[in-house]
């Protein structure tokens, strides 16, 4: 990502990998949020990525984090197309329902966070489920949907070819797998889901994670024999 620049409540917008230089081409925007992150009677600080993929028309948000007037600036005059969730743990969707209320964007999960889900909205669904194989279709650019279990039992990338990228979140992060310490987490099933649904993509593929720095398949796969279960 290039410079960043000051958003209240969150770090700068940016974007890269435009399909063409055309200004209604599609891109990915990024945004950094910080907040919480809840679970089993813990709670860490986290900063959180926020990926907008679209053009200067329409987008979509890969997850909700912490801050939604920080997420309304960043769409600014766009149609929010959809709030697309990678999963349900309280920092990728606690502001989701606020985003949904000020935009009329549905929101998107896949079924099976649904018991993460309810931790933090219980009296708010998701307003459609997420599938694995469903194209989510953006700007002229399509997005796979692929279920990525493990870190958490609904689980999804989101996978752009057209632009060269995927959205792991918090499944595969610079380094390898998410963490898998928590309740309703497998580390068998995330590295097995990362070996046969992520590492199989073109190797230049771009990660854009749901913390931290990107990386790419290739360095990923380079990696991966290295990988240890945890204790």
């Amino acid at each position: 990502m290039t410079g960043d620049g000051a958003v209240t409540g969150g770090r700068a917008v940016t974007g890269d990998g435009a399909v063409t230089g055309s200004t209604t081409a599609a891109r990915v925007d990024h945004l950094v949020t910080s907040g919480t992150f809840s679970l089993d009677g813990g709670t860490w600080d986290v900063e959180n990525n926020v990926w907008l993929v679209g053009n200067d028309d329409e987008c979509i948000v890969v997850d909700a984090p912490h801050d939604a007037a920080a997420i309304v600036r960043a769409i600014g005059r766009r149609r929010l197309v959809a709030i697309v969730c990678t999963h349900a743990h309280d920092d990728h969707v606690n502001i989701a329902p606020a985003l949904a209320d000020a935009t009329g964007a549905p929101i998107w999960l896949h079924p099976d966070d649904r018991v993460l889900w309810d931790m933090t909205h219980p009296g708010r669904p998701p307003d459609a489920p997420l599938t694995d194989g469903q194209e989510i279709t953006v700007a002229g650019t399509t997005l796979t949907v692929i279920h990525t279990p493990g870190h958490a039992p609904g689980c999804v990338s989101l996978y752009a070819p057209q632009l060269g990228v995927v959205f792991s979140g918090d499944t595969l992060f610079s380094g390898g797998p998410g963490a898998t310490g928590r309740s309703y987490s497998d580390y068998d099933t995330i590295t097995g889901s990362i070996r046969t649904r992520l590492l199989t993509l073109p190797p230049e593929t771009v990660v854009h994670t749901g913390h931290g720095p990107d990386t790419t398949i290739g360095t990923e796969a380079a990696g991966a024999d290295g990988w240890t279960k945890p204790a």
